[in-house]
């Protein structure tokens, strides 16, 4: 884990607005949204330095009718630098998220790899999840790439589960902590992520 390693509990911590990162220098930041939390995050990410790199995660649970906006603009500015963003989230009730990442590449910045991820689990009929992947490349050798998901929990896995003497109720349990977990795995062992775990097991078991 990363010395530069932030976590933000969105409601409670303050994101920053713009971060610059340094040759050679890493950060490492996770944001967790939960539930009963609305909010309108910007956060802005600008690589300065050659061989910088950037890690960023993010979580929101929505089991109301909370309202969520999280924006991510990053900017490689210099060549042979690498970025990953990960966000995953569970939305229920008649709550509605939008995520908006936008990764651009500088016409001087090659060498630059990033990638972006942005998935969406919807467990409610109400619940709505919006997501706006930018890329805008002007450099020529780059590895750069986003993919985004908007779905529901898989039936066919569901019934694999029960087909093994687990019932509903566990098996959507099991399916929505497997999903979150690629986030949860960041974060280090802990007093925090321990009450974290605990928070997010019980919104679980209230949305499914």
């Amino acid at each position: 884990m990363s010395e530069n390693h932030k976590i933000y509990i969105i409601g409670k911590d303050t994101l920053p607005e713009r971060i610059s990162v340094e040759a050679g220098r890493s950060l490492n930041l996770t944001m967790v949204v939960l539930p009963g939390v609305s909010c309108d995050e910007s956060l802005q990410v600008e690589l300065v330095g050659q061989g910088a790199s950037v890690d960023i995660g993010g979580l929101y649970l929505c089991q109301d009718n909370e309202r969520v906006r999280l924006s991510v603009d990053l900017v490689h500015k210099v060549g042979s630098c690498r970025s990953d963003q990960l966000f995953k989230g569970v939305v229920g009730g008649s709550a509605k998220v939008e995520f908006s990442g936008k990764i651009t590449v500088v016409q001087d910045a090659q060498k630059t790899q990033a990638f972006q991820n942005s998935h969406s689990l919807l467990l409610g009929e109400s619940a709505t999840a919006q997501t706006s992947p930018q890329l805008e490349i002007y450099a020529d050798d780059v590895q750069c790439s986003h993919g985004a998901t908007v779905g529901k929990l898989d039936e066919d896995e569901q019934f694999y589960m029960r087909s093994r003497g687990i019932t509903l109720t566990q098996a959507r349990f099991l399916q929505v902590i497997s999903f979150v977990a690629p986030v949860m795995e960041r974060i280090p062992q802990g007093e925090l992520k321990d009450s974290l775990m605990t928070l997010i097991e019980e919104a679980v078991s209230k949305l499914i």
